[in-house]
């Protein structure tokens, strides 16, 4: 309602309040006002707020819904500790993963896919956030309306109650009652459609708050069911992981040795080239990984165009090599195919101000607590760490010169000189946002990805490579 109406409403209400009282009083007759004054007086009207001063500003929908997603996601968190797995499911779980074939390319395939439906289920937790904190503040407005209308449906149901006990006479009576009858019907006229209005506008709000709040219920109910069957996923990652480390333990102390080694070079090396450079030449792993990868590119490249075509075909059919040892595509040929490695909020992308007077040189995606971290394509893992200011990093070499680093993890479930495919688990975020050069400037608590694209070492805008789906504008939802 705008302020000119509002203003006009609270004009015109006393008004029809009043005239509604004369008409009854004039249908009445003497000794019906006598009752009238006889009979308990109604609770009187709360007095109407103020209008509205012109100069304040209406309120920010966009600060609205980032107040309410908060809000909500709050509510939501409280919600999410209280679901848990029983005795049974984890023992169910326990069960499938006992009875799954112990091999590499098992493991790993059914890591992809517990990956694959645990980043589904973290982005239907997202829809039901963003959907609940909507629906919130459809709510809010309607409450508002009615809180600021208030004194204005008080004189109207005020009106309807007095209406209720002095109901008009008999027309036929006597000729003083028929005069009563005309006079009142002239003010009824008047004064009816404008209390209508009101009513109609009262009863219309009161049923929209009512759905409101019934499908605010229901969405609870479903984000309840989508925790539950979040949690059981990672359960079942968590499982698949540690039989994942078992078929590695072999060279356990050398992957050990190599680790330590790489921390070494990580707090020498000053930019990500010169990390890669020495990833590359001192670490045994990498180096030999690196060399095979290259070695099959090469020889990918000798192939005929019909056995490329077959091997395109297959790796389309989603059934490539599990023993692959390099990219099952040429990265430059992944444009809109990748897939974001988180499901979140994108909050800053390539190019947007970093908040240091700069640039950024990658994408900022804000997520969830614990939600896990997928290698957007087909890599090797040059590096897994600590680095500098970006806190936990990734960087995958993705074959054709380019090189994917991802960074703000809390937890990381790979290792460097690993390939990894495309959809596999490699990290899970923490509970808050982690302190980073990357991450400045921006106007949330939650988790972030950072996610920069290299190529033959200089940054390169990502969103070509993104899926349709992923590409939104980029937005500071906090």
């Amino acid at each position: 309602m705008t302020r000119a109406a509002s203003k006009r409403s609270r004009l015109f209400l006393p008004a029809i309040a009043a005239g509604l009282s004369a008409a009854v009083t004039v249908v009445s007759g003497h000794s019906s006002s006598v009752r009238a004054q006889d009979a308990p007086t109604p609770p009187a009207a709360e007095p109407a707020a103020p209008a509205a001063s012109s100069d304040q500003p209406p309120p920010d929908p966009a600060a609205e819904l980032a107040k309410k997603r908060d809000e909500t996601r709050a509510e939501l968190d409280k919600l999410s500790k209280t679901i848990s797995l029983s005795s049974d499911k984890v023992t169910e779980l326990q069960s499938s993963i006992d009875n799954l074939e112990k091999s590499t390319a098992n493991i790993r395939q059914a890591l992809i896919d517990s990956a694959a439906r645990r980043k589904s289920l973290e982005g239907k937790i997202l829809a039901s956030e963003k959907k609940l904190a909507e629906l919130g503040v459809k709510e809010d407005g309607i409450r508002r309306s009615l809180h600021e209308r208030r004194g204005l449906l008080a004189e109207v149901l005020a009106a309807l109650q007095r209406m209720g006990r002095n109901p008009p006479p008999a027309l036929l009576v006597t000729p003083e009652d028929a005069l009563g009858s005309v006079r009142s019907a002239i003010l009824l006229g008047a004064v009816v459609p404008g209390i209508r209005k009101e009513t109609e506008k009262l009863a219309a709000d009161l049923a929209n708050l009512s759905a409101l709040q019934t499908a605010s219920a229901k969405e609870k109910e479903d984000f309840a069911a989508t925790m539950a069957n979040s949690l059981e996923e990672e359960r079942r990652m968590d499982l698949l992981l540690a039989e994942n480390d078992k078929l590695s333990r072999s060279n356990t102390a050398e992957l050990e040795a190599e680790k330590h080694r790489s921390q070494e070079l990580a707090g020498k090396a000053t930019t990500l080239e010169s990390l890669v450079a020495s990833m590359e030449t001192e670490i045994a792993s990498v180096r030999d990984a690196a060399a095979a990868a290259r070695q099959a590119e090469e020889n990918r490249k000798l192939l005929t165009d019909e056995q490329r075509a077959q091997a395109k075909a297959l790796a389309d059919s989603g059934v490539p090599d599990k023993n692959r040892i390099a990219p099952a595509y040429p990265f430059g040929e992944l444009k809109t195919k990748l897939e974001l490695p988180v499901a979140g909020d994108i909050l800053r992308q390539f190019g947007d101000a970093d908040g240091t007077g700069h640039e950024a040189m990658g994408m900022t995606v804000a997520t969830n607590p614990e939600t896990v971290v997928t290698a957007p394509a087909d890599g090797l893992v040059v590096f897994a760490g600590a680095f500098r200011s970006y806190g936990q990093m990734i960087i995958l070499d993705a074959g054709d010169g380019y090189h994917l680093v991802l960074s703000g993890m809390d937890t990381i479930s790979t290792r460097q000189g690993k390939f990894v495919f495309s959809g596999e688990p490699l990290a899970v975020m923490g509970a808050k946002r982690v302190a980073s050069a990357t991450a400045l400037a921006l106007e949330t608590d939650r988790p972030t990805l950072y996610i920069e694209f290299r190529k033959d070492g200089k940054p390169v805008d990502s969103r070509p490579w993104w899926t349709a789906k992923d590409t939104g504008k980029a937005r500071n939802d906090s």
